[in-house]
């Protein structure tokens, strides 16, 4: 049976970067070595690294005056590492949920945080709109998509100061102008490669401006001068990539997957508006393209337990919601085909047939 994988993370990659990369782990560049067990500054590997710098330039279309940098310790450490670099008093975040959160409890041990807007009190289920930035804070931090909640920033936001995005769930899924940004951030495990590796875009002259001293594996400059190759960096997930980012390419880039992921969301919306059984938990202006969450309507509650082994049957991997929403979690990224989406979609329509 086929499977259909809708992890939210890590999460589905592209076929051919799952080959290319075993491969390679098997004899990489025909060494007679295997891709885990080179040296991260072999002659052959710094290519790697910087064909996968170019591509993220060229597909983000990246100006002059930024570094690209593949470090460890996800997303999380970020969360450290954008305060420790960036807060001198103040620091502004719009809290939109579990992940902005944590960015903000983090960035408390820095200075003075505020929270310019939340949607907390209503499960995070919309992204707030009316909300005025500090203008004398040392930057605006968002969390561009929320992947427990299923809300997303679909344009980037005009900030009166520096602005700051956590972009682990929708980062080469749209589009961005990244000079409106001082510093991009992910974990790579959800549109760009396995776990192990997060990339980072930082503007260089942004760095350098805070008065406390940064221990040297936290501070940006460090990578910046050191190209990621500072300390051993995670070989294998930075060659993989690299192999999503030739695929991104070849497929007719960014543009390209903004429209399969307006396409692909839109089809499992449309089903779940339909369907008498489901219901969509994000407000519709705010529903996120790269992670569908509904649940069951409340008459048809008793439902769900069935509903996910039915749908797991299908062959359907990975939709159970995440504990603090409940239901329903389809994470639509970039790797997944339309196909997969489709499958989903009559699943739902054949469990509604036996139902209703």
């Amino acid at each position: 049976m086929k499977k259909h994988n809708f992890n939210a993370g890590p999460s589905i990659l592209p076929q051919e970067v799952i080959e290319n990369t075993a491969k390679a782990i098997v004899n990489f560049n025909d060494s007679g070595l295997s891709l885990m067990e080179i040296s991260h500054r072999a002659k052959d590997f710094q290519p790697v690294v910087d064909e996968a710098v170019a591509l993220f330039k060229e597909l983000l279309n990246i100006p002059d005056g930024y570094s690209v940098l593949f470090l460890g310790g996800g997303a999380s450490l970020e969360f450290c590492m954008v305060p420790y670099n960036f807060l001198e008093k103040k620091a502004a975040y719009l809290n939109t949920g579990t992940w902005a959160k944590k960015a903000m409890k983090e960035a408390k041990g820095f200075g003075e945080v505020v929270e310019v807007a939340s949607s907390a009190e209503d499960n995070y289920s919309y992204i707030p709109k009316k909300y005025t930035i500090p203008t004398d804070a040392d930057y605006f931090h968002i969390t561009t998509n929320n992947t427990i909640f299923g809300t997303e920033l679909k344009e980037d936001l005009d900030s009166p100061i520096p602005m700051i995005a956590d972009m682990s769930s929708d980062i080469f899924s749209r589009p961005i102008d990244v000079s409106k940004y001082i510093c991009i951030y992910g974990g790579a495990q959800k549109n760009l490669a396995p776990a192990g590796v997060t990339f980072v875009i930082v503007k260089n002259d942004a760095v350098g401006k805070v008065s406390r001293y940064i221990p040297t594996m936290l501070n940006y400059q460090t990578h910046i001068d050191g190209g990621s190759m500072f300390n051993t960096p995670p070989v294998v997930p930075i060659y993989a990539a690299l192999q999503t980012l030739r695929w991104i390419k070849a497929q007719g880039g960014v543009k390209e997957m903004e429209r399969r992921a307006i396409e692909k969301a839109e089809i499992l919306y449309n089903e779940i508006d339909r369907n008498k059984l489901f219901i969509g938990t994000a407000a519709k202006e705010d529903r996120s393209r790269m992670n569908i969450c509904f649940v069951m309507a409340s008459e048809y509650k008793d439902l769900e337990p069935d509903f996910l082994r039915f749908a797991t049957e299908k062959g359907m991997v990975g939709i159970k919601g995440h504990r603090s929403v409940g239901g329903f979690r389809a994470s639509c990224y970039n790797a997944l085909p339309k196909e997969s989406v489709q499958a989903l979609v009559d699943c739902m329509q054949e469990f509604e047939k036996l139902h209703l």
